[in-house]
């Protein structure tokens, strides 16, 4: 199956369709989190999901990656409807996630384990992912002996070792301070060109929307709904990027989408 993004026709991976979900505590009220959301996504695209708290972001992520239920829609991955968590998607959270227990090493080499994959193999994707994100030289290091940062590549290169054609990212670089955050940045699409995955990358920057995704999706407040579906179109080859025009009017665009959203939740 094929969709339109502009004028370009691209096959489509993800279909998200009217999906809506509520949540349902044990106590207190039910909350409409995601009504009628609709969004398509090609193979290897970067899309960044950018909307006020609480308007439904991570819901959306984790009903693509399967860990809640669809309750009202459709979401399919080439074709196939999502049931549960899979091979094929792999999420990373902001809060690392790591086992303490476990070095960088064992730790990237969990996923595999889980796979059943021969111990030399495991090894050897191990390392090449340990080495994809710069780690080489703390394989033996534990995760209370890393930086913010040296977290978050460990926990990167263990999603990524099992590869997955879809990458999940919640937020990843949100608790990361800004010289460490932009360096992530920088090195998420240096790794996003060289493993040419597909990736959902919730995020509440817009700054990091535009700087990361090559469509943004705006979701409006709870209950989420897409607002706007935003092409970035800017040259990420440009070294000095964030400091031209284009890239000033392009936060300046989709930030007056997210700023109308954001009232309505003070």
């Amino acid at each position: 199956m094929s969709m339109t993004s502009g004028d370009a026709p691209f096959k489509l991976q993800i279909d998200v369709r009217d999906v809506s979900h509520t949540y349902r505590p044990a106590r207190g009220h039910t909350v409409l989190a995601l009504e009628s959301v609709s969004l398509q996504i090609a193979p290897r695209e970067f899309v960044a999901l950018l909307g006020p708290s609480g308007c439904g972001k991570s819901t959306l992520l984790y009903l693509v990656g399967g860990f809640l239920p669809v309750e009202t829609g459709a979401i399919e991955i080439e074709g196939a409807p999502v049931g549960a968590p899979g091979p094929d998607r792999g999420i990373v959270f902001q809060h690392f996630a790591l086992f303490p227990w476990k070095t960088v090493r064992a730790n990237v080499r969990y996923g595999l384990e889980k796979m059943g994959l021969a111990r030399p193999e495991q090894e050897r994707r191990a390392q090449g992912y340990i080495d994809l994100v710069g780690l080489k030289g703390f394989e033996e290091s534990y995760p209370s002996q890393l930086s913010g940062g040296m977290k978050q590549r460990a926990a990167l290169a263990r999603t990524l070792a099992v590869e997955p054609k879809i990458l999940l990212m919640d937020e990843p670089f949100g608790a990361l301070d800004a010289q460490t955050r932009s360096l992530m940045q920088t090195e998420l699409l240096a790794i996003w060109q060289k493993t040419q995955k597909t990736v959902i990358f919730v995020t509440h920057d817009v700054q990091e929307a535009v700087l990361l995704a090559q469509r943004v999706v705006v979701m409006s407040a709870r209950p989420g709904r897409v607002k706007a579906v935003v092409p970035v179109g800017l040259d990420r080859a440009d070294p000095h990027l964030v400091r031209t025009a284009a890239f000033g009017a392009k936060v300046d665009e989709i930030w007056s989408l997210v700023r109308e959203e954001e009232l309505k939740v003070r």
